[in-house]
């Protein structure tokens, strides 16, 4: 179980159905560009688990600097397919995630989950991660 960097446009186009899984609005077409594009602007790292050829957990993040919590680590995205649920991916995944936090010299590390999610939940919990804050949100346009 291997944890791998999504570096070429093979890799991360392999991560789509995934992603798909967790942001449903995302088209194909525009994933590897903004993937890219993210990637050059924003620091974001895209890293995948893969078995038997197929992506089966897949996570996005960055490191960034705020005045509430000093250098952080921030998960953008998490997501175990949902035929790959419950065999350790995810968990296997979010400690890597947290190792590397560490050795960035990160002061906190961060995500964000959608209030629907109570299997990721639990998972972020039993790694002894708080709720510490209500996410507010509001489309423009």
């Amino acid at each position: 179980m291997d944890i791998h960097a999504a570096l070429t446009e093979a890799e991360i186009k392999a991560c789509f159905s995934a992603f798909h899984e967790l942001r449903p609005h995302l088209l194909e077409q525009d994933f590897v560009a903004q993937v890219q594009r993210q990637m050059k602007n924003h620091g974001y790292v895209l890293v995948y688990i893969a078995s038997q050829g197929q992506v089966v957990a897949a996570a996005g993040y960055r490191v960034a600097e705020f005045l509430a919590w000093g250098r952080a680590f921030y998960v953008d995205d998490l997501i175990t397919v949902g035929a790959s649920r419950k065999l350790g991916y995810g968990g296997k995944l979010l400690d890597w995630l947290m190792e590397k936090a560490k050795e960035l010299s990160c002061d906190q590390f961060h995500l964000d989950s959608g209030v629907h999610r109570h299997d990721a939940h639990r998972l972020y919990l039993r790694r002894k991660m708080k709720i510490s804050a209500h996410h507010f949100s509001r489309e423009l346009g």
